[in-house]
């Protein structure tokens, strides 16, 4: 039975992958660390309220079979680039670093479509040069995905909500059917079976792959 440690667990992708966990048999206990509490409790569940930059604090906590990483801010919460990069980046990578070195052998990513370390575009390299670092960690199994634009089932009048609407305006007329967005629920989905099902040592699932793998798979 398998012991899963996540990340970014109080965000939207992080919360149903908790539900689709907490109901998968194959996990006998979810251990969440979070910067601040949520108001919810399981017998499987198991809390860590943490501070990312105090490490010595929580990283003999880091114990496990897999690593769920779906941390993540907006450039507009973080209040600019540099704190993007420390929650992007630097926490992801540190976390990932200290878990790989605790034995965690299998690390799940939530990265980006067009995630490229030679990108010019700050968020696109930002989370490509994430991508190539944590490959070299040394973990057994290294799940990326990078889906398109999430629907997040929030109020639409925020900006990403706008932006999923427009998307799916535009796949109604044969356009970009590529990029038609994806719902959380969906990647959640993906994101749990990878870690089950993957022969690979490195797989990286473009919005394509993670449609075929919760279509195809059930586990």
């Amino acid at each position: 039975m398998k012991k899963a440690l996540i990340i970014g667990g109080s965000g939207a992708t992080g919360k149903e992958l908790v539900k689709l966990l907490l109901q998968d048999r194959d996990y006998t206990e979810i251990v969440l660390f979070l910067r601040s509490p949520l108001d919810f409790h399981h017998n499987k569940l198991t809390t860590h309220i943490i501070d990312f930059d105090k490490v010595e604090e929580w990283q003999d906590l880091v114990k496990g079979d897999v690593l769920f990483s779906a941390l993540g801010t907006t450039l507009k919460q973080a209040g600019g680039k540099k704190k993007q990069w420390t929650v992007d980046y630097d926490y992801q990578y540190n976390f990932a670093e200290i878990a790989a070195s605790n034995g965690v052998k299998n690390y799940v990513l939530v990265s980006a479509t067009n995630a490229h370390a030679k990108s010019p575009f700050f968020y696109s390299k930002m989370k490509g040069q994430l991508e190539e670092a944590v490959q070299e960690l040394g973990f057994e199994r290294v799940s990326i995905f990078q889906p398109p634009i999430l629907e997040r089932f929030r109020d639409d009048r925020t900006l990403e909500g706008m932006a999923v609407k427009t998307v799916k305006a535009v796949n109604k007329i044969g356009l970009f059917k590529i990029w038609k967005p994806l719902p959380v629920t969906e990647l959640a989905e993906a994101m749990r079976i990878a870690a089950k099902t993957q022969v690979e040592s490195v797989m990286t699932y473009t919005p394509a792959d993670i449609k075929n793998l919760v279509t195809n798979q059930s586990v």
